[in-house]
């Protein structure tokens, strides 16, 4: 008898190449999940499928924009088609986008960061509903602090309102998803060893507007460094398991106690 917690249950990771989603990926993976990567990058996203299947773990990869949602409904019905339901979904992927002066930011910039950050969210779960309707499940999105408990970011306001949104976001569909037993949590995490700072474009003339900050020595109060994809893998898997079948609705934060140190 397996003592695996998500034995014969089936994840969907939005953005599961890199970072927090491939570590999620992994861990989901490990405690038995079939996992599903929609991805944008899939040659990256199967680096973690051989990792998954190396374990004796199960996994695809389908390749996936979320800022094109007909991209994202197909993710969905091709991962059914797959593997017969689906039970848990990550709706991990996003970008930080450029930072720059709000005077100054590009309407397109604003755009890109939204049609991403939250309209992909919004279309992750909103495809994903039809599935979960089923037997029920977990939906769990990747926020953050910046826009819940952090503004000191300069340059960041694309990128703050949308992680605001996506919390904002959570709490009207877990309310609404509840008769369907369908849990929605959101995790904010705060700085994370990953690579999403590829994905961030700070402009030229940032610096007109950045006020400076002193933060006393050490500004992760826990470790004294930044957090690890691991760490927030393992608040995902508390999310999607029957371990935490009474919470939704929640933001949670995993952050070492630095939004309250810089907030």
């Amino acid at each position: 008898m397996s003592d695996k917690r998500l034995e014969g249950k089936v994840a969907v990771v939005s953005g599961g190449g890199s970072g927090i989603g491939q570590a999620s990926a992994i861990r989901l993976a490990e405690q038995g999940a079939k996992v599903v990567m929609l991805d944008r990058t899939p040659e990256n996203a199967e680096k973690t499928k051989q990792t998954i299947e190396q374990a004796g773990g199960e996994a695809i990869v389908i390749a996936c924009d979320i800022s094109k949602p007909e991209t994202v409904e197909q993710g969905f019905k091709q991962a059914a088609e797959k593997f017969g339901q689906i039970d848990i979904v990550f709706a991990n992927a996003g970008i930080n986008g450029a930072k720059a002066p709000i005077e100054t930011l590009a309407v397109e910039e604003w755009d890109q960061t939204v049609n991403i950050n939250l309209r992909g969210t919004f279309a992750t779960v909103k495809y994903a509903i039809p599935y979960l309707k089923e037997k029920g499940g977990s939906i769990i999105i990747t926020s953050s602090i910046n826009g819940n408990r952090v503004f000191s970011n300069i340059g960041f306001s694309t990128y703050a309102s949308t992680k605001a949104g996506q919390v904002a976001f959570m709490k009207m569909a877990a309310l609404e998803l509840a008769r369907y037993k369908i849990r929605v949590n959101a995790i904010c995490p705060g700085a994370i060893e990953t690579n999403i700072d590829d994905n961030t474009y700070p402009s030229d003339d940032l610096k007109e507007v950045e006020i400076p900050i002193e933060f006393p020595e050490g500004g992760h109060p826990l470790r004294d460094a930044p957090g690890k994809p691991e760490q927030v893998a393992d608040l995902v898997l508390f999310l999607a398991s029957n371990e935490s079948t009474h919470i939704t609705g929640t933001e949670i934060y995993i952050d070492g106690a630095e939004s309250l140190l810089r907030g």
